[in-house]
């Protein structure tokens, strides 16, 4: 299974165009089975989504319902899934720290994915990933932009059984150096994992997207 994650800046790119197809062509290319979106909903209002969801469907995925209203995702988190893929039991959960949080599980036939945006503060970050590790289920994968600059996942209160996996620096887009969009698993492996080339990320976001192939253990 082909998992994406990715922090799509409200479908603004490098450009400062807001391009939803941009975004859904780049994700296309890349034939994932789930995508894990961070800030996938603009921010003011009733936070609207920033891809629309009949352009998602359009595009050939399923957007995972996660909240009512029109906003695409949870605190901007949103998964989708391809094809006939559909997840079977959705959770979402607020997380605590300085400003609004929050991540959503979804279970795909056994194992768990967990997508989430992790707050700009240390403290914060390991609280938040703290509360998801605690509210995993067994065999579970954490992805999205954990805002982390350290490599090392001891900073965040990361152990075992549990793995961190850095596919590569993801941000800024136009000169990468910061290795932000990771993922963590347990009773899940991990591999293939890497960062989509600039070129091939059109400057769709100030992020690059990460993949990772998943299977079980």
């Amino acid at each position: 299974m082909r998992i994406v994650s990715w922090n799509v800046r409200k479908a603004v790119g490098l450009d400062w165009r807001r391009d939803p197809d941009r975004v859904l062509h780049v994700l296309e290319e890349l034939r994932p089975d789930i995508v894990l979106l961070q800030e996938a909903d603009k921010r003011l209002g009733r936070r609207p989504a920033a891809l629309p969801p009949a352009k998602v469907e359009r595009a050939g995925f399923h957007v995972v319902d996660a909240a009512p209203g029109p906003s695409l995702g949870w605190h901007g988190n949103a998964i989708l899934s391809r094809g006939m893929l559909r997840p079977k039991t959705l959770r979402t959960l607020d997380l605590p720290g300085l400003e609004p949080r929050g991540a959503i599980f979804v279970e795909v036939g056994d194992i768990w994915l967990c997508g989430t945006h992790l707050g700009l503060r240390r403290r914060d970050r390991k609280a938040q990933i703290r509360m998801l590790m605690d509210a995993s289920p067994e065999r579970c994968v954490i992805g999205g932009d954990l805002n982390e600059w350290s490599r090392d996942p001891a900073v965040l209160g990361i152990g075992d059984p549990w793995r961190m996996v850095i596919p590569g620096p993801s941000f800024h887009a136009a000169r990468p150096r910061l290795p932000l969009d990771r993922f963590i698993s347990r009773g899940v492996r991990l591999t293939g994992a890497r960062v989509v080339p600039p070129a091939s990320a059109l400057g769709a976001s100030d992020h690059l997207p990460v993949i990772a192939e998943i299977s079980q253990e």
